[in-house]
């Protein structure tokens, strides 16, 4: 461990993440406040604005295995540098796109590869190696709770801004924001950590923690669950508000069921990470998707009222990131720390293949039927379809043979 690595506690480590997960999901849980003001300054339909969000979902998946290896490698504080730099070009630069080109090469491609390589992923396989076994429950829960009062920060915020200065000053605005990572990044340094652990670990190479993964049937079953996960939460961020404004709600609705999504997530969140450390974490997301499906099903039955949407916002922000915390748990129990950013990223990847679907199936459903309502009964299915195939996870770290001596 580096001198620089001793002077900071696990306490200042937690909360060096904690607010780069607060920065980094804020701006991107706000973006589906801009679909109607930039569809509408462009004339474009909302095909366009989700196609682009789409992209970004991709990308952030696309990219994630990839700035987990570079994080185990290269140490994290290098990685969450250079994602914010294109997060922050990529939210600045979507004021300036005039076409539906450059709106998927800022919002989707620079914002998406940017999340890609600062999100609160990358936080949580840091807190993983840096922190003592006992504080990493809690703290995944804590890191994914942080990112969640980012959304119960920003969407307001942002509802505001639009209002007053307008849209394309406000994500300026939030580009700037973005550039915070910068200084918080530096006690999440972990590469001689990493190094020290990878000594007294079982020596592996990248493609042979690979090819041990995907052999691995409760590994592949947890990454084909966690495309639910993307599916659900990526359709809601970007089509709540509008869904809400087609049913004839004000604005302001839809930015505040967002804030209270993550208000909730907060509380959410941080009793997933509690009770992943002292119960079955297969039954917990078991428990976690089908209760998604119960609070979609209520929501779309109900009728439309600002104290329905709140309702749902409740509901349905306590399960929307406790998916995390169990999931990056199973991914270290199961394969240790050493590549537990790339193996979570590859996780990831199916969670972000599912918003991508999410969103751009919202987009293309609604300008072809005029309803979001395939996508929700869709999103019902699938809540279904995820708590049956975690169930028969095994909760177990995997047997490696013997390292034979030099």
């Amino acid at each position: 461990m580096t001198r620089l690595q001793r002077s900071f506690t696990p306490g200042l480590i937690v909360l060096a993440g904690c607010l780069i997960g607060l920065l980094t999901f804020g701006p991107r849980s706000s973006i589906g406040l801009f679909q109607i003001p930039i569809s509408q300054e462009h004339g474009w339909n909302r095909e366009v604005f989700s196609f682009a969000v789409a992209i970004q979902n991709l990308l952030w998946g696309v990219g994630q295995p990839f700035a987990g290896a570079l994080a185990d490698r290269f140490g994290t504080t290098r990685v969450l540098c250079g994602g914010a730099i294109l997060y922050a070009l990529g939210q600045a630069f979507m004021a300036y796109a005039d076409t539906p080109n450059e709106l998927v090469m800022t919002a989707g491609v620079l914002i998406g590869f940017g999340l890609s390589g600062c999100s609160f992923n990358v936080v949580l396989a840091a807190f993983g190696k840096m922190l003592p076994e006992h504080m990493r429950p809690l703290a995944f829960g804590a890191g994914t709770a942080a990112g969640s009062f980012g959304q119960f920060l920003f969407p307001p915020i942002a509802n505001q801004l639009i209002g007053s200065i307008g849209w394309m000053d406000t994500t300026m605005l939030f580009g700037l924001t973005l550039l915070l990572v910068l200084p918080l990044s530096i006690p999440l340094a972990t590469r001689s950590l990493g190094q020290a652990q990878a000594g007294a670990a079982p020596q592996q190479s990248i493609k042979q923690a690979l090819a041990e993964a995907f052999r691995h049937p409760s590994y592949l079953l947890l990454v084909i669950g966690f495309f639910t996960c993307g599916f659900q939460l990526a359709f809601i961020t970007a089509h709540m508000p509008a869904y809400l404004r087609d049913l004839g709600l004000p604005a302001s609705v839809g930015g505040w069921t967002l804030a209270l999504i993550g208000l909730s997530n907060a509380v959410g969140s941080l009793l997933s990470g509690y009770w992943s450390g002292r119960t079955s974490k297969r039954y917990l997301l078991a428990a976690i998707y089908l209760g998604r499906s119960l609070a979609v099903f209520m929501f779309i039955m109900l009728p439309a009222s600002p104290e329905n949407s709140y309702l749902f916002g409740v509901l349905i922000g306590l399960l929307w990131l406790s998916t995390v915390p169990p999931t990056s748990g199973l991914v270290m129990l199961m394969f240790g720390t050493r590549y537990m950013a790339m193996l979570y990223g590859f996780t990831f990847f199916s969670h972000q293949l599912g918003g991508f679907l999410g969103v751009y199936l919202g987009g293309v459903l609604y300008e072809r039927t005029g309803s979001y309502n395939i996508v929700w009964w869709l999103s019902i299915g699938l809540g279904i379809f995820s708590a049956l195939i975690n169930l028969p996870i095994r909760e177990a770290a995997v047997v490696r043979p013997a390292a034979n001596p030099a």
